[in-house]
């Protein structure tokens, strides 16, 4: 077993771990949005970045898709990680300022400020619901269209899917369909009303 240090803790991984199951094993929380336990790894919201030293120069990878390897040196919460894990929170809640998920992680992330315009859009393109349609429902009823800003999430040539069994799958999934409590029109980009995360975490 591949052996690698995470955080400053020594660590025998399993072969064929990613450096996001060797952290969850040891209790070291990382963000995570795209992924799901039993889906394929994605690496697409970019929320589970992590810091690993490779030649003596840091770099940053996804830990939901990198697997361990011997000698493997993971830092998963440093400055510089904490920081771009912001910025990435900041323009999802700009594109999905109502997911309740990605208001819930701001709170928890400590990010109380979001500079971009919102766009109030109703996806985020993590691609959950298509993983989970294809991989467990195996419908394979949606897809992703197009690409760049006119990409989509929908049926194939968008015409009522005749596979589709209206299971629900893609809905329980998806991170911005629960609305955030003060409904679909905030008054404000950023909710701050789960702050007690931050209070939680320092007492704990």
């Amino acid at each position: 077993m591949p052996k690698i240090r995470i955080d400053g803790l020594d660590f025998q991984a399993p072969e064929g771990w990613t450096i996001l199951e060797a952290a969850n094993y040891l209790g070291l929380e990382i963000p995570t949005l795209c992924y799901h336990e039993g889906l394929s790894a994605w690496g697409g919201c970019r929320l589970c970045l992590v810091e690993i030293m490779q030649h003596k120069k840091p770099k940053l990878v996804t830990s939901c898709t990198y697997p361990v390897e011997e000698g493997l040196v993971v830092r998963t919460n440093t400055e510089k990680v904490d920081k771009i894990r912001k910025i990435i929170l900041e323009l999802l809640i700009s594109q999905c300022p109502t997911s309740k998920v990605l208001q819930d992680l701001a709170s928890k992330m400590g990010l109380n400020r979001v500079r971009f315009s919102p766009k109030w859009e109703n996806c985020i393109y993590c691609g959950l619901c298509v993983r989970m349609c294809n991989e467990q429902m195996m419908a394979e009823a949606i897809g992703f269209s197009n690409r760049g800003q006119k990409i989509h999430i929908d049926t194939p040539f968008q015409e009522n899917s005749e596979v589709c069994r209206k299971c629900g799958g893609c809905i329980y999934v998806c991170p911005v369909c629960t609305l955030r409590c003060d409904g679909p029109r905030p008054e404000t980009i950023l909710c701050g009303g789960c702050s007690h995360y931050q209070s939680l975490s320092k007492l704990n």
